[in-house]
């Protein structure tokens, strides 16, 4: 459904403005009034990463006067083959610090603030209040609730973007016009059913779409024009070329929104099960180093499982290890190739996986089963830094 402007024109573009912006102006639904509207607009990205890459380049050129970045991570190698914000040199730098030079590049009339903090529940109203929309391209269930829920109770409508391996998706959350995020997802997924990125992977051109759809759907919030996805969620499917809508309806039954709570706790790290299988039954890599070299001399005997799909395992590995994934474990087939009375040492990426693995080979009678803290990315960076990371 159409919506009013979200933000009241600013003053007469300059000539120089006028010549930059030219091919919006010359557009009857976007014109002189629309672009005055996008100078006028400030706009919070949470995320300078896949999503967040795209949609700050976008907006930038498209000529939005204040544009906000919050994130506290920085610049990894592995990030470049979608984050395109982002350079070579920018490897090691601050994520907000790479944004906001490459927005200046861009368009060095928007100014850029920046937040290099963990968004959480004491900053988020703070920051929401700086801003008239908030694009989501967060990476984490926990960052998506905070967002919803202070963008609830700031009033603020903000655009939300998802993306996993080929799949995408899109929607506008504003709770005083339509649905929110939680009409859409009342709860978070059990921790450990949904993969993140890190450990599903993603198509690097995808984010260009998604991240572009979002940022389309900021400029028609801000101008007032088109229909903006509003109580729509957009799906896209890279490998089939194709887009699905469905609808989102506020939900009458829902809970009220009335204040921030622990996110972390809210949406889980592991299940239940899980953390109280590796309350006791962990081991860090330089242990497991130790019962490699005695396993080697003979003096201990285990079986090392890598948990991870097979494409990981090709990319880096720790010496001695069997690959039996996840899936395996959770329709019951690993069990026909292990015996319950040799002990188990599980591992994984990093630590997520081998624990809820570990709840259900205890919950099989692997009494004295272990994983390994961190995976193999804790063992690449602290034992064999030689092997590649992703």
């Amino acid at each position: 459904m159409p919506l009013p402007p979200l933000v009241e024109p600013a003053a007469e573009l300059s000539s120089e403005e006028v010549r930059r912006y030219s091919r919006h102006l010359i557009i009857p639904d976007v014109g002189m009034l629309g672009q005055r509207r996008l100078k006028n607009a400030k706009v919070l990205v949470v995320g300078g990463g896949g999503l967040g890459s795209p949609a700050l380049l976008y907006l930038a050129a498209a000529g939005i006067g204040t544009l906000g970045v919050v994130d506290f991570d920085e610049v990894d190698e592995s990030n470049l083959q979608r984050q395109v914000i982002h350079g070579q040199s920018d490897i090691g730098r601050r994520k907000t610090d790479s944004a906001a030079d490459s927005v200046r590049e861009v368009n060095p009339d928007t100014t850029v603030r920046v937040h290099t903090e963990q968004l959480d529940s004491d900053n988020v109203l703070g920051i929401f209040a700086q801003y008239d929309l908030i694009l989501d391209g967060a990476d984490n269930f926990a960052t998506r609730y905070l967002v919803n829920d202070a963008a609830v109770l700031s009033g603020k409508p903000y655009v939300w973007g998802s993306i996993f391996r080929f799949d995408g998706q899109v929607s506008v959350f504003w709770a005083e016009h339509g649905p929110h995020y939680r009409d859409l997802y009342p709860e978070p997924p059990p921790p450990g059913t949904v993969p993140s990125c890190a450990e599903g992977g993603v198509l690097g051109v995808l984010c260009g779409v998604i991240g572009s759809i979002m940022a389309t759907e900021a400029v028609k919030l801000i101008t007032g024009i088109g229909d903006p996805l509003l109580g729509r969620l957009m799906i896209y499917n890279a490998l089939e070329m194709s887009f699905q809508e469905v609808r989102v309806a506020p939900d009458p039954g829902g809970q009220p929104v009335t204040a921030l709570i622990d996110y972390d706790e809210f949406c889980g790290t592991v299940s239940d099960d899980a953390a109280a299988a590796v309350a006791d039954s962990t081991i860090s890599v330089r242990t497991l180093g130790e019962w490699l070299e005695q396993r080697t001399r003979g003096e201990r005997d285990f079986t090392l499982v890598d948990v991870r799909e097979p494409n990981e395992a090709a990319i880096n590995h720790i010496p001695g290890a069997v690959l039996i994934p996840k899936g395996e474990f959770l329709s019951g087939r690993a069990f026909d190739q292990l015996e319950v009375s040799h002990q188990l040492v599980l591992h994984c990426k990093s630590g997520g996986r081998s624990a809820e693995t570990l709840a259900m080979v205890k919950g099989a009678g692997f009494a004295d089963a272990v994983h390994v803290d961190g995976g193999v990315a804790a063992w690449v960076e602290e034992m064999d830094p030689a092997q590649p990371s992703y």
